[in-house]
Parts: structure tokens; sequence; C-alpha cells
């Protein structure tokens, strides 16, 4: 490749493995560096260490400079997912030390930038890209040892102890897991790979134990993971303990080590040698000869990506959703210790993951009013149920609100507690309860009587740790009880001033709510005015859950126009119905096929299919549309798993449906 045609690389944080990069580039094919990004230029030894590159000031130089075609990232841990989201919005391609981020949450939110800006990220696993990998990888595809069932590699070293290192200090992340201990679990998961699609296999089981020294951070820790095709792996890492750092794969037929594999055969190259035993144990030295230096194959894998268009590694390198299946491993070895970091809590973490202040950005979500709340609230729900942990909460949270959504929906139930707990941290941590309007559910069955509403409550509202919500529904309704009784407990709430806004009925029958409805009209009590039950494209055929209702058909739709309430729809877009998961034929998912599979709702998916053809929109943005385009009052509720999914819902309010479209896609027939 002429130096013309060369990637121009920016370093960013002059750190340690900054200098191992700085090394891999110069013998790579396919780049040179143009400059370092510091936030001390004046720093001694500089110019030695980087020979040619220009010394910016500040990280924000180096996202400015013109000169620089992409970025590598070396800083700590911490700071990865603010540097490389900053980055791709200056179009700025990245390569980013690992681990990408803190947590699979933080490496989504990235991908989810580097995919909106159209620029590369990678994450720097360099002994992926070695000729060392590439010819384990060919042993195992060749059958060199059987079968392979059982896998031990480890990664570890004994840094002395130092309280202010970063390997040690619990405020920049430290510890094995996330140092060191993604190595080990990212080649787990390609061994157990070979053969299959793709090439990487995700574990079904997660095991960890570990030691948490006197400053927080995991000195020494294993894990153990199954995989659906049988293999066990033994993985070990630490930073305060000297391990042997010995691969070990074990098969029907053999057995093959590697010592060091992850730097090969040294950093600056060199020989390495793959030790293969037969069942016999006669052993077989094959020997891997590489004089270049480790670093230098990521440098020209990234290299030749973006020079082609590509916006990820090819298989070996870590692709995207590689690098996420191998931080939701390292996310649940962290959790299985006890492994948590200040920085990662509300508390600490009140700004959003690029270190700025919460605020409105350009306004993405529709907006309007709903009867009994006194400010605007987005014709969006975002729901909760599908997070776990502060960090991935708050980054959809954040991104909700700044794309201008504000109805949040929780219930007794959800987790255990987990989703009122996270809504109640965040909305603390940005100072944000008087902007948004929370949406609270109790009384489900079996606990479904007057008395539990507000009991329920009570614990609801403690755990966020506020003094009302702004919508309550009762979760589900019990007959067997007058109606009533239901409502006078919900207006007790109300005029106690713990129920601000409306209330009503999820999974209500409409001969319920009428009861429910006169009843408070005849006794001046609260109006139930707002209903929670599912509407989507696709009709319910089997309730998703015992006791769930649909709210899908004219009489429906017609009793809502005439009573004025609004329901707040669940499942509005037939829970993955509109994906590549559903299809006549594709039965695997059970619960799907049983509630969604029916000729009426193929037919309407594939009209969602050829209407977002016409678009450029997925079906299952078409399908959120249309619940967005009713006559009627109608508020879809959202459960995206990440940031990515969220945005791509929220991409579905930009879609302007006529009423020829909403009737076309229900029934094919054009008005």
């Amino acid at each position: 490749m002429t130096d013309e045609n060369k990637v121009r690389w920016g370093i960013l944080g002059p750190g340690r493995i900054a200098d191992d990069f700085f090394a891999g580039v110069a013998q790579s094919r396919t780049g040179r560096v143009e400059a370092i990004a510091t936030r001390n230029p004046d720093k001694a030894g500089l110019a030695e260490r980087f020979p040619g590159a220009r010394i910016l000031r500040g990280y924000e130089a180096l996202l400015a400079d013109e000169s620089v075609d992409a970025v590598y990232i070396s800083t700590p841990h911490p700071t990865h997912a603010e540097w490389a989201i900053k980055a791709a919005k200056a179009g700025k391609h990245v390569l980013c030390e690992k681990p990408l981020g803190l947590s699979a949450a933080e490496a989504d939110a990235m991908q989810t930038a580097a995919r909106a800006a159209g620029t590369f990220l990678g994450e720097a696993y360099m002994y992926r890209l070695h000729p060392l990998t590439l010819k384990l990888i060919e042993l195992l595809s060749d059958k060199a040892i059987g079968e392979v069932r059982m896998i031990k590699s480890s990664f570890g070293f004994a840094k002395p102890f130092d309280k202010d290192h970063r390997l040690y200090a619990n405020d920049l992340a430290g510890g094995g897991i996330l140092d060191v201990g993604g190595y080990p679990v990212s080649m787990a998961r390609l061994i157990a790979g070979v053969g299959h699609a793709g090439g990487i296999l995700e574990p079904d089981q997660v095991f960890a134990v570990g030691h948490l020294g006197s400053t927080g951070v995991d000195e020494w820790s294993a894990a153990i993971l199954r995989f659906p095709n049988g293999i066990v792996a033994e993985l070990a890492c630490s930073v305060a303990l000297a391990q042997d750092n010995v691969l070990r794969v074990f098969g029907t037929a053999g057995a093959i080590e590697i010592d060091h594999f992850w730097f090969a055969a040294g950093k600056q190259g060199g020989t390495a040698v793959i030790r293969l035993s037969d069942a016999s144990g006669l052993r077989r030295d094959i020997p891997v000869e590489e004089p270049r230096h480790v670093y230098s194959f990521e440098v020209d894998a990234a290299g030749q990506a973006i020079r082609a268009g590509r916006r990820e590694f090819a298989y070996p390198g870590m692709t995207a959703a590689d690098t996420l299946g191998n931080l939701k491993v390292m996310d649940k070895w962290r959790a299985g210790i006890g492994l948590e970091y200040a920085l990662e809590t509300p508390a600490v973490r009140t700004r959003t993951i690029t270190g700025e202040t919460l605020r409105r950005g350009e306004q993405i979500v529709p907006q309007g009013h709903i009867p009994g709340i006194d400010k605007e609230t987005s014709m969006l729900a975002l729901g909760m149920m599908l997070f776990s942990t502060f960090p991935a909460a708050s980054i959809a949270l954040d991104a909700f609100f700044e794309a201008g959504g504000n109805l949040i929906d929780s219930a007794f139930q959800y987790g255990g507690g987990t989703q009122d707990r996270l809504i109640g941290e965040w909305v603390r941590s940005r100072g944000v309860r008087n902007d948004v309007v929370i949406i609270e559910k109790g009384a489900h069955s079996p606990l479904c009587y007057p008395d539990v509403i507000a009991k329920q409550l009570t614990t609801s509202l403690e755990r966020m740790q506020t003094d009302y919500v702004d919508v309550y529904f009762m979760h589900r309704d019990n007959p067997d009880i007058p109606v009533g009784e239901f409502v006078d407990a919900m207006d007790a709430e109300v005029r106690a001033g713990r129920i601000r806004g409306p209330i009503g009925g999820s999974n209500w029958t409409r001969e319920r709510m009428d009861q429910a409805i006169d009843y408070a009209e005849r006794t001046g009590k609260t109006r139930p005015s707002v209903l929670s039950n599912n509407f989507s494209l696709a009709e319910m055929v089997d309730p998703v859950w015992p006791g769930c209702i649909a709210s899908s058909d004219s009489g429906w739709k017609q009793w809502l126009k005439e009573r004025k309430v609004v329901n707040f729809a669940w499942s509005s877009q037939a829970r993955g119905f509109f994906t590549d998961r559903a299809g006549p034929e594709k039965l695997s998912d059970k619960d799907l096929a049983r509630a969604w599979y029916s000729d009426l709702n193929f037919q309407r998916k594939a009209r969602a299919e050829e209407l977002g053809r016409r678009l450029g929109k997925d079906p299952i943005q078409i399908a959120l549309a249309y619940v967005l385009h009713q006559p009627w009052p109608v508020i879809p509720l959202i459960g995206p798993a990440n940031l990515g999914e969220l945005r791509h819902s929220l991409a579905a309010s930009a879609i302007r449906l006529s009423p020829e479209d909403v009737r076309w896609l229900e029934d094919g027939k054009q008005m």
C-alpha cells in the first residue's frame, strides 16, 4: 500500500500500551501514526517514544485533526466509551483497547454510535489476528485432536500492590477480569465455536469465584463456562498472582498446549510452538514463525477493513457481535464474584456515557397530552423489564430522555423490584423527577385485592425513593371482587397524593372497565381513564401470559373512542414477531409461535415487510408506526434490551403513515 493510501492513525493517550501499538503500526503494511493526543504534552520523553508523530494537547484536538483518519484509544478503561462515541461523532474510525467498554451495555452504546456515524469500531484483542491463532483454528477445524471437550486457559501476573495503580484502583475499573480476563473468555468462545456459524459460540452457563482485595477489585479469579455443545472451559485471571498462562485444549483424540499464547512468539516476533499430542501421548511440535510485531496484525486488519468500507473486524478478529458476547460473559463473571465499581453506581455516574449533563437533544419521540397529567408527555413509553443494572438502565433512560421521551413504565413485580429501584436511582442521579412521568402497576394476581394496592404502592415508592407516581394501573383484575372496592382503593391513593394522575386497569375487560367508570361517576370517585391492554399490528392469538387481554378488534377501538380511555399498549411490537425470528417454519420459539402465529398475522407481516422496503425501514419499525398512527388514543410501550434496540424503535417515530397505509396494513385493502 502506498504511503498516500495508508490509514493515518492518531493515538489517544500515551500510556504504556500506546508504545506497543506505535511499534505495531511501524511494522504494518496499512498504517502510519500521525499524532499523539495527551493532556500533558510537555511531559518529557514523548517525542523520543513516538518519533515522527505530532504531539497534540488534549483529546479534542485529535478528534478535530483532519489529517487523522482513525483513532486508537489506549486510555484507562472507564474512558473508553466516552471517547469512542465522541470519536465516532467526529467521523473518526476507532480501534479501542480491550475491554471495549466496562460492560456489554457500554459496548452496545459505542457500537450504536459507530453505526450511526458509519465508522469502523474494533476491539483490540491483538492475538486474534496473529498467524498463531489462524493455525490453531486450522488444526481444530481439521480435527487434529478429534472433538474438543475441554479448554483450560489463564492470563495472570503478579503486579506489586499499589492502591493508586490502575490495576488496583477501583475508580479506574482495575482488577483481573477487565484487564486480562477477556483474553481467556474470548479464546474459549472462539475454540468452542470452531465449525459453527460465525465461528463463535456463547456459553449457556457461567460460574465464577474470586478474591476481592482491599481496594475492591478482583486480584485473582476463576470461571467455568459450559457451552451448548458440551464443551467446558476452565478460565483464570489475576493481577496479583503469577500464573502459567498456558492454553490447553483437550479433545477426544489428543490435546494441544501453547505457552504464553497471548503474545504468540513475543511482542517483537519470533517462533511459537504448538505442542500437539495424540491419544497415545505421542507429541509433535508445530512451529509458527512470525518476525513481525504482534500488534501489527490488528493494525493491518483494521486498516484493511477501513479501506474496504467495512465497519467491523472480519473473523477471527473481534466482530461487533463477538465483542458483545465476550462482555456479556465478563458481566456474569463480575456479577458472580460481586465485583462492582463505584464509578458505575448512581451516586457517581450522574452524567451521560459521554460525560455530559443530561439535557434534551433533537426531539424524536412524538409529544402530546394525557388527560390528568399537567405536563407534556411523550406518546411512547419506555419499559424497563430487560434491564438489571444501573449502568445499562441509565444508558437507555438517558438516550430516551434526550430524544424527548419522558414516559417510563414499571410495576411492583418486575424483577422483584429491580425496575422500580433502577428508575428511582436514575431519576435521583439526574434530578429529573419533575420532568418525567412514571407509570406504576400493582395488585397482580394472585394478590389482586383492594388492600394490596396501598401496601404494594408503599413498597414501590420506597424503592424509587419518591413520594408519588404519575399513572397507576391495577396489573390484573379479580372479577370475584366488586369493582367499586378497587376504585375506592385507587381513589384513596389519589386523594392522598401518592397517585397524581390517571388510574385504570391493565388486562381488564370492557365490561369491568364500564362498571368501574360508572361506579366512579356515580359516587364521585376518581374516574378510571387509562387502560393497559395489548395492541399491535399482529393480533394476539393466545395470551402471552395467563389473564392477558388484547384490545385490537373493532369493538375495542370503538369503545376506546367513546369512553375516551387511553390505551397504554404493551407488546406493541408483538414481542419479535416482525423480525426474522418469526416465520411459518420457524418453531423453535414456542411462546412466539403460540401467541402470534396465524394466517392473518403472517399476511400483515408480509405487508409490513413490503411497506418497509418501500420506505427503507424494517418491518418491526412499520409495526410500531402502525400503533402510533391509530385514530384513537393509544400509547405504545416498548421494551428494548439495549441502546441499539431503543434507537431502532425510536426511528419509527419519523415514519409517516396515511390512513390508507394503516388500513392496508390491517386488511390489504386500499381506501
